[in-house]
């Protein structure tokens, strides 16, 4: 019966297998910063591992500091196949103390497909504009055509660099390496030749700051000293004025005997 039929079509059709999906396109990038006893040798080994994985170096810095009270450091920043990204990460973590991990993931499938498209649309349109421009027999009109043909050239140009940045960013995963040098514990107890040149370094500057400051106030004293000097004078004055006047001790002099 036709109710049968219907039955068994919808049976075929939920039988029949799913479309398969289209595999994630993703930019992967990850960033890890280790503590390392030698950061010289350890960049010797970044080097090493970007060979082993058929990668390459996209920059590196350095920053030696003789100074206890900081790390030494460098940042590597590399480009490996994305199917050897883990294997990288696990490599470069046996170089010390691993502080920080983290992977990040941008999915660009779209943007690859649309990209795709357009080009696919843009060389059609080239083709008709050159099948075009070989028909025209003006001048005019194979200028014209020209014009636009030069325009669609260029935008496939564009298009496809922007398309294999893409490609190729989901081909090569970017790993950004931090490495620090470990701060041994001796190195906060400078020698006796450190002590003695930072106290010497104290003490000049120290003695610098305070003639600047002398040399400060004496130009404060002379340029008021007009000010100043009328203070004076006008406390002196007030002083005479008001102080009350003292009466001087009488002297008893000694009676004579003779005149008695």
């Amino acid at each position: 019966t036709a109710d049968s039929q219907a039955i068994e079509k919808v049976a075929d059709f939920a039988q029949q297998p799913e479309a398969p999906q289209k595999k994630p396109q993703l930019i992967k990038k990850a960033r890890m910063t280790v503590i390392v006893k030698s950061l010289d040798e350890s960049v010797d080994v970044v080097e090493k591992v970007i060979n082993q994985q058929k990668g390459y170096l996209l920059s590196l810095q350095e920053s030696q500091i003789d100074n206890s009270d900081y790390r030494s450091n460098a940042t590597v920043q590399m480009r490996v196949p994305q199917n050897a990204l883990e294997n990288t990460l696990s490599q470069l973590a046996e170089l010390g103390i691993v502080q920080s991990r983290n992977i990040t993931a941008e999915d660009v499938g779209e943007q690859i497909v649309d990209f795709q498209a357009r080009l696919t649309n843009l060389r059609r349109t080239e083709t008709n504009l050159q099948k075009i421009m070989d028909k025209s027999g003006s001048i005019k009109d194979i200028l014209s055509v020209s014009q636009e043909l030069s325009k669609v050239r260029e935008k496939i140009e564009r298009i496809t660099a922007q398309l294999k940045s893409l490609q190729n960013q989901v081909a090569y995963s970017t790993i950004t390496l931090d490495l620090r040098a470990a701060v041994s514990s001796t190195s906060n107890q400078p020698g006796l030749p450190s002590q003695i040149q930072d106290t010497w370094n104290n003490s000049t500057s120290s003695f610098g700051a305070f003639t600047v400051g002398l040399m400060k106030l004496g130009i404060w004293l002379i340029v008021y000293s007009p000010y100043l000097l009328i203070l004076v004078a006008a406390g002196y004055f007030l002083k005479r004025k008001f102080r009350s006047p003292q009466r001087l001790p009488q002297i008893h002099q000694p009676r004579n005997s003779d005149n008695n």
